[in-house]
C-alpha cells in the first residue's frame, strides 16, 4: 500500500505516523535510535506490506497491467488503491478526509527533525504540496506514476500503467473494495501497535 493506506493503518500518534511510513526510507537507518513506538509503526508498515503483496486480490490485480509493465505495476496497485481509498473513505473512516490529512500532517511535521534525509524531503514535499488532493483525482494519478516513471534509472514504460488501469478501473476498485476490509481486519489482528 502506498502512504495515505500506511497514515490510516497506523494509530493517530506522531511517532506511529512516521514509523509507518519509516519502512519506504529504512535503508541504511538505524532503527535502533528511534522509541519503542516508532519501531513498533515500522513493524506495522511490514505487516502491511507483507500481507499485501502475498494477498491473491492484490496478485489478480497485478494480471491486469501489459506485462512489460507488471514488474512495477505493484507501485502503480499502490498509488491506484490510494485514489480508491479517498473515493470510498466515508465506507472506512468516519472522520472527514479533510481533517485526516490536517490531523496526520501536523504530526508528521512534528517528527520531521528525526526522519533520515530522503524522507524529510518526501514527506515534507507530501505536506507541502498535499499529494492526495493529487491523489483524489484521476489526472492526478497519472501524475503520480509520471513521476515514479522518471526515477526508476532505465529506459521503461512505466507511465504507460495508467492506460492499464483506465482499461481496468472497475475490476481493480472492485478488488480494493473486497481487499482493504480483509487487510484492516489483519493489521487489528496483529495488533502490532496495541
Amino acid at each position: 500500500m502506498n502512504y495515505l493506506a500506511h497514515l490510516f493503518l497506523a494509530k493517530p500518534t506522531a511517532d506511529s505516523q512516521f514509523g509507518n511510513l519509516l519502512g519506504d526510507f529504512r535503508r541504511g537507518v538505524d532503527v535502533i535510535a528511534f522509541s519503542q513506538d516508532v519501531q513498533r509503526g515500522l513493524e506495522n508498515h511490514y505487516v502491511v506490506d507483507k500481507f499485501t503483496d502475498q494477498h491473491d486480490l492484490v496478485k489478480e490485480a497485478k494480471t491486469l497491467f501489459h506485462q512489460s509493465r507488471r514488474r512495477y505495476a505493484p507501485v502503480a496497485i499502490d498509488i491506484y488503491f490510494d485514489h480508491l481509498l479517498i473515493k470510498h473513505w466515508s465506507r472506512f473512516s468516519g472522520q472527514p478526509f479533510s481533517s485526516f490529512c490536517s490531523q496526520r500532517f501536523e504530526l508528521l511535521e512534528t517528527r520531521l527533525p528525526q526522519m533520515p534525509r530522503t524522507m524529510q524531503h518526501s514527506v515534507g514535499h507530501m505536506i507541502t504540496h498535499n499529494w492526495f488532493d493529487d491523489y483524489a483525482r484521476e489526472e492526478g494519478i497519472a501524475k503520480a506514476i509520471s513521476v515514479v516513471a522518471k526515477r526508476i534509472r532505465f529506459k521503461n514504460d512505466f507511465h504507460k500503467s495508467v492506460d492499464d488501469i483506465a482499461s481496468n478501473k472497475a475490476k481493480l476498485e472492485s478488488l480494493f473494495l473486497s481487499f482493504l476490509p480483509e487487510l484492516i481486519e489483519h493489521v487489528n489482528e496483529k495488533a502490532i501497535e496495541n
